[in-house]
């Protein structure tokens, strides 16, 4: 069964830092653009960052450009979200899904998502 399971998530404080994996089962990621998305209470999904397969190419939305950081580990079958300088308007949601097919610029289609894991960014 194929599957995605984001972890990492709880509370940072404004400023602060937390990393976000994002484990895949089932099938291998390197066959994949992989993306990080969220959804905010009382608000619409938001992409937020597509990875391309071998990682040397990155796409981020600009509420979070600068700030986070996509990676992945072809090997672990992971992928990463490191997101720095916290907001808390970052609260929300956060969840991986694989990409099934690039319909140009930030636009994709998209075949598996994860459960997703809370992120709450309070002093």
């Amino acid at each position: 069964q194929e599957r995605l399971v984001e972890s990492g998530g709880g509370w940072g404080n404004p400023g602060g830092s937390l990393r976000l994996s994002c484990a895949a089962s089932g099938f291998t990621i390197n066959s994949y653009y992989m993306s990080w998305h969220r959804q905010a209470p009382g608000k619409g999904p938001e992409w937020l960052s597509t990875i391309n397969t071998g990682g040397g190419v990155t796409r981020y939305a600009d509420s979070v450009k600068g700030r986070f950081t996509v990676s992945r580990d072809n090997a672990k079958n992971t992928v990463y979200l490191q997101m720095n300088s916290l907001k808390p308007e970052d609260t929300a949601l956060y969840y991986c899904a694989r990409v099934s097919k690039a319909l140009g610029g930030d636009d994709y289609e998209y075949d598996l998502w994860g459960q997703g894991t809370q992120v709450t960014v309070s002093s």
